[in-house]
């Protein structure tokens, strides 16, 4: 199976409740991640939310008779994309919810395509810079600072843990085309690729951890909201919405489903207001509206002929237009 092969006219019925769900999912881990660094060290959290997804992973990759790659070329790039992709962008939205709204790190979140687009031209040389392109680059940075409001002044720890959640969006940034051009040509599924980045990030975790925030307390010392956080991050928001997102691509096609990127920051605004009772300053949803038309103008939305844009949060960086492999 292919992109170009992948039906885009299935009726809507047989895709929408999957895709209202990864949306809600993908969302809802921003407020999960602001329960978890209650507390947890993001580090800490990010290593129990990364050792749940991977071993749900792995239970689907059984049951699917699917197994990991082998060439060791494959693993050497996948440890790249596991700490860009996984293991430091989780962490970093964890270190930026200690400071600001899961709400606004939802936001942050949309703003990865247009730090793909960029660094895909420039750096990896998987696309092309067009006019329409740039136009929806220049829209995005507009946005990128009225979501800042950069006309109140910088500093303070708001402002901090907004850096931080961008550059987590940054991270994925680099993930993606990283991955598209080193590691999507190869033949194995998109499941056995991430399962393999969750492993090998759960890895790089397990040894950075102890240095950075001591040994992870127990689950029996946590709270059941934390532990249940955890548990939904890991298994739910990072492991099985891999798999709906896998099938969403099936019945949907890539174009439809990726267009879940624009859904996911407005779950996590609802979220957020209605379980933590956050608020926004005006500035920041109408900084949201400016960056997702960038994102939209940016990858043709408004054109025949549409590229599919990239979701960040919750799955391991592989991009949602590229389906599974077998």
């Amino acid at each position: 199976m292919t992109t170009d092969t992948t039906p885009d006219k299935a009726p809507v019925r047989a895709w929408l409740p999957g895709f209202v769900a990864l949306a809600a999912i993908w969302g809802s881990s921003f407020l999960f991640i602001k329960v978890g660094v209650a507390e947890l060290h993001p580090v800490q959290l990010t290593l129990y939310r990364v050792v749940a997804g991977a071993l749900t992973l792995l239970v689907v990759l059984a049951v699917l008779r699917d197994r990991l790659p082998r060439e060791p070329r494959v693993w050497a790039h996948l440890t790249v994309v596991a700490a860009f992709g996984v293991a430091v962008p989780f962490t970093l939205f964890g270190y930026g919810e200690q400071r600001v709204e899961s709400m606004l790190a939802g936001i942050w979140n949309a703003t990865t395509p247009l730090i793909v687009l960029p660094l895909a031209v420039l750096v990896f040389r998987t696309e092309r810079l067009t006019v329409r392109r740039a136009v929806g680059l220049g829209l995005g940075f507009v946005g990128v600072l009225v979501v800042l409001g950069v006309w109140e002044g910088i500093g303070g720890a708001h402002f901090t843990g907004q850096l931080m959640c961008f550059g987590a969006a940054a991270c994925y940034g680099v993930a993606i085309p990283y991955q598209k051009r080193f590691v999507a040509g190869s033949a194995h599924s998109g499941l056995s690729l991430s399962t393999a980045q969750l492993l090998l990030a759960a890895a790089q975790l397990a040894i950075v951890t102890p240095f950075v925030a001591g040994l992870p307390p127990l689950p029996t010392e946590l709270s059941a909201g934390v532990v249940a956080s955890v548990l939904t991050l890991g298994a739910l928001g990072t492991g099985l919405a891999f798999v709906i997102n896998m099938r969403n691509i099936r019945v949907a096609g890539a174009s439809t489903a990726s267009t879940v990127t624009y859904l996911i920051p407005i779950f996590a605004v609802l979220i957020g207001a209605l379980a933590l009772d956050e608020r926004l300053n005006w500035h920041q949803p109408v900084g949201a509206l400016i960056v997702l038309l960038g994102v939209a103008v940016s990858q043709g939305m408004f054109s025949r002929r549409r590229s599919s844009p990239v979701v960040g949060v919750g799955a391991p960086a592989t991009p949602a237009a590229e389906p599974a492999r077998r």
